[in-house]
């Protein structure tokens, strides 16, 4: 029987707040009121094909926003989600690129070779070029199509770009982690550069700006000069509330009292995102898209608990396979949705988007065989059964093996040591190890000494290799039911091993110093030329330099300072 060690919080406490029981996400605390995956339904009965704003944010916690009963203020995404339908079974990816290379493929990671960790900015390698992208779909289906954000999908040749992945326009970052003023990226030490894009150019001209402003700035603009008599896609990756944590003082002044710093920053990130969100929604009324829109909200992953995050109550962080890292916060709001102001608990996954969207554009999926996701729109719009049964979190291979598992703990079919998650109906199943497993409460009380934050720990089951959750009857994961269900455990490796058998090679290449900036103007963007592709691809970076820890860059503010004085002395002498 599992021990658990609380520091901080009793049981007691949390039965107290009723984060033990199933209710905690009931409505009263908002603040307002086996399918085959290419069986698709008839397309929606609207005039036209409705206009598409896509918003993802990044490292958003679950806990964090208003109607999870957060300490964060986020009134627009309250208001929106109420009016529409909130996504309560929701599941994305634990980490960026993972999210978005399914978001923009509508599959899982094995079929697309990215299954292990994220695309670093020094790989030659991003999404697979034979992948028919969402945007590419929607623009077949007559759709203009914009990105605004983070890419994180690879860049190292010039077809990599969002532009040539279906974006008629993009404005944004091509890595994981910029500086919020001055776009400035630092994947090492002294392996620094600039990481802002207009279009395929570097928008050298628009540093200083901060990106969540920018970028609102850019849909505002977008829809502007567009008409909304012709349909449009917007896919609006916000950088916020990704690390480094930086926001403008108005916001940060609002959580004064809130003791944890980093919580404070954190908080200030997300109700400035919130009000951006508040500007988009203004525009779509603005300009005349809003009665016949559809907006879809989405994280891409779980909060980073140490960088001022909550999931709580759900277990571990981003970069786990527990509840923590792949639970989502997800909503639709439409005047198009037939059935509003309702929580929706259909199976969803972050892979349904792809067929969801392209069928409400009234496009073409003939070309797309083999998808993994399915629409979902009669789920959310009419409340009907999703169509959508298990989920495949990932396989990865190449991630750090478990000491304890073995092929013999897996009934012989399937080694236990290897990383990954399944959920099949109500159950979920680990395998290897998922990742860091504590639950962490929100972390913004400070008194408790040596610790900016509490924690609730498991002491004991750290031998194991393989886990088994009731997920509807315990999302909390707390408890294991391996070792009671072996049938469900057997039963659910073998779809682990069905999927297996699908899976392509993964595309892990080694870092390659040509992309260093330096050789690039002090610019992170396409540098391999052709004759470099077929030495490069599908080459897997060994695993001991996988594992080195990068140290932090040190030299990078220092590195920003002197490229930006140069400039200033440059266009002084012009």
């Amino acid at each position: 029987m599992a021990v658990y060690a609380l520091t901080g919080f009793s049981l007691i406490s949390l039965l107290s707040f009723g984060y033990l029981s199933w209710d905690w996400m009931k409505p009263s605390l908002v603040a307002d009121v086996a399918m085959d995956p290419m069986e698709k339904s008839l397309p929606p009965t609207f005039s036209r094909p409705p206009h598409i704003i896509f918003i993802l944010t990044d490292d958003q916690g679950y806990h964090d926003v208003g109607y999870h009963g957060s300490d964060i203020q986020t009134p627009t995404l309250d208001r929106l989600a109420a009016e529409g339908v909130k996504l309560e079974n929701y599941y994305i990816q634990p980490i960026c690129t993972p999210s978005r290379s399914q978001l923009i493929t509508g599959r899982y990671q094995i079929h697309t070779g990215l299954q292990h960790s994220i695309i670093r900015p020094r790989q030659p390698n991003c999404l697979p070029l034979d992948q028919i992208t969402l945007p590419q779909k929607l623009q077949e289906a007559g759709y203009s199509t914009h990105m605004v954000g983070k890419w994180h999908l690879g860049f190292y040749k010039k077809e990599c770009l969002p532009t040539r992945r279906g974006f008629n326009t993009f404005l944004g970052s091509l890595t994981g982690n910029v500086d919020y003023y001055t776009y400035d990226n630092c994947d090492g030490p002294g392996v620094c550069g600039y990481d802002l894009h207009e279009g395929e150019d570097v928008a050298w001209d628009q540093s200083g700006k901060y990106s969540t402003f920018l970028y609102t700035q850019r849909v505002s603009k977008i829809l502007a000069s567009h008409s909304p008599k012709d349909p449009i896609f917007i896919y609006v990756a916000f950088q916020a509330v990704h690390t480094p944590l930086q926001s403008p003082k108005e916001y940060i002044y609002r959580y004064r009292s809130m003791g944890n710093v980093a919580r404070r920053k954190y908080a200030a990130m997300v109700t400035c995102m919130d009000e951006a969100v508040k500007n988009i929604t203004w525009a779509l009324k603005k300009y005349g898209y809003y009665d016949n829109s559809v907006i879809v909200f989405s994280t891409d992953n779980g909060g980073q608990t140490f960088s001022g995050g909550s999931n709580w109550p759900l277990r571990g962080r981003k970069g786990t396979y527990w509840e923590g890292g792949v639970r989502g916060i997800g909503f639709v709001h439409s005047p198009l949705i037939k059935r509003k102001r309702r929580t929706s608990w259909a199976l969803v996954h972050i892979t349904d988007w792809y067929p969801t969207l392209v069928n409400l554009a009234r496009g073409n999926l003939s070309n797309v065989p083999g998808l993994d996701g399915y629409d979902v729109w009669p789920a959310i719009s009419e409340g009907k059964e999703s169509p959508r049964t298990e989920i495949l979190h990932n396989i990865d291979p190449l991630y750090n093996h478990a000491k304890y598992g073995s092929l013999e703990d897996g009934f012989g079919i399937w080694n236990t040591a290897v990383q990954a998650s399944i959920r099949v109906r109500e159950w979920k199943l680990l395998t290897g190890d998922p990742g860091y497993s504590d639950w962490i409460p929100p972390q913004t009380l400070t008194n408790f000494p040596g610790s900016w934050w509490n924690l609730e720990r498991l002491t004991d089951g750290l031998r194991k290799s393989v886990w088994l959750f009731n997920i509807t009857a315990d999302p909390y994961e707390r408890y294991d039911l391996s070792d009671q269900r072996p049938d469900v455990v057997r039963t659910l490796l073998m779809r682990l091993v069905h999927y297996n058998r699908t899976a392509i090679p993964v595309r892990y290449p080694a870092e390659n110093p040509r992309a260093h900036p330096d050789f690039n103007g002090g610019a992170w963007g396409p540098w391999a030329s052709e004759d470099d592709v077929e030495e490069w691809e599908g080459i897997e970076e060994p695993l001991k330099s996988r594992n080195k820890k990068k140290k932090k860059c040190k030299i990078c503010k220092l590195r920003s300072f002197f490229r930006k004085l140069n400039t200033r002395l440059m266009s002084n002498r012009i």
